[in-house]
């Protein structure tokens, strides 16, 4: 099996990266500059190169584009351009690649749960009807609009949640504050965040390019969403930590200016397409998924 991977050296890329080349399957990834190959079965390619060559993506069973500016900045005008312009412009880059393949691949491309809108009280599934109430909303939109242009054999648009992972993503500094006894709620509380273990991510791409019937949306969020609040007193009991210390909305506000929006407002995503589809999660609850993560700090 040969597959090609953009934004493979990023948190989510490199676990994936890892996972196929354990398992013996072929990669190709796609990077801005050249590098050597430095591990077994690992390739390098730049996007320039692909511009005048596609042969070292040919017989590719998928290409996984995970390939975008962070959206962990301050969300000022020329950040905003960089956030949806480096979306558009990875998914442009694909549909050349895969346009000039001779046999297109499955195409599984990163996108949010964004879409959908803010709320505190409703639920969420693929087939939910978009909400473009703020900017990120409106990134996906036309994210998903020139993903869906892509020829490929099949195409999957990952709305992906939270990612928690030791190594990269929120989840570090999500738990900083309960490590030096300081973990509160933050803001109101009653905000929900939709996660999913990074194992889980992993498992659930592989599974959207191996299995045949999953197409179109699917949510990459753990069947159990939890509010903010319950999110804070799983990880303080986990931690065996104290959950005293409650961040106010305006102090967040005033530190993370309009990307406040995300601790503050949320949204419950239910992975419906996934589950329909036969994927089992490893860690189905927070507070499964705080433990494993906690014995990994602890080498266990």
């Amino acid at each position: 099996m040969k597959v090609a991977i953009a934004g493979g050296t990023g948190f989510i890329g490199g676990h994936l990266t890892r996972y196929y080349a354990e398992r013996g399957t072929e990669v190709v990834l796609i990077s801005r500059s050249a590098r050597a190959s430095d591990k077994e079965r690992v390739r390098y390619v730049t996007w320039s190169e692909l511009e005048k060559d596609v042969s070292a993506v040919e017989g590719a069973e998928a290409v996984i584009n995970l390939a975008g500016e962070s959206i962990n900045q301050r969300w000022s005008e020329a950040a905003k351009a960089r956030i949806l312009d480096s979306r558009l412009d990875s998914v442009r880059r694909v549909a050349d690649i895969v346009g000039r393949l001779e046999r297109k691949p499955v195409l599984v491309n990163a996108s949010g749960m964004s879409v959908y809108g803010l709320s505190d009280t409703e639920s969420f599934t693929e087939e939910s009807p978009r909400r473009l109430d703020h900017f990120l909303a409106e990134v996906v939109e036309k994210w998903e609009a020139e993903i869906r242009r892509v020829p490929a054999a099949r195409t999957v648009m990952l709305r992906v949640g939270v990612v928690l992972g030791r190594d990269g993503g929120a989840y570090p500094k999500m738990r900083l504050p309960f490590v030096f006894g300081a973990g509160g709620r933050i803001g109101s509380g009653r905000q929900w965040l939709s996660w999913i273990h990074v194992d889980d991510i992993i498992r659930l791409i592989d599974y959207c390019v191996t299995q045949e019937e999953m197409a179109g949306p699917v949510n990459a969020t753990a069947p159990e969403p939890v509010t903010n609040d319950a999110f804070g007193r799983a990880l303080a009991k986990v931690m065996g930590r104290p959950y005293l210390f409650p961040v106010p909305g305006l102090v967040m506000k005033l530190i993370f200016g309009e990307m406040s929006m995300l601790l503050l407002e949320g949204q419950k995503v239910l992975p419906q397409a996934a589950l329909s589809g036969g994927f089992r999660f490893t860690y189905p609850t927070i507070e499964e998924a705080l433990r494993s993560l906690e014995r990994r700090a602890k080498g266990g």
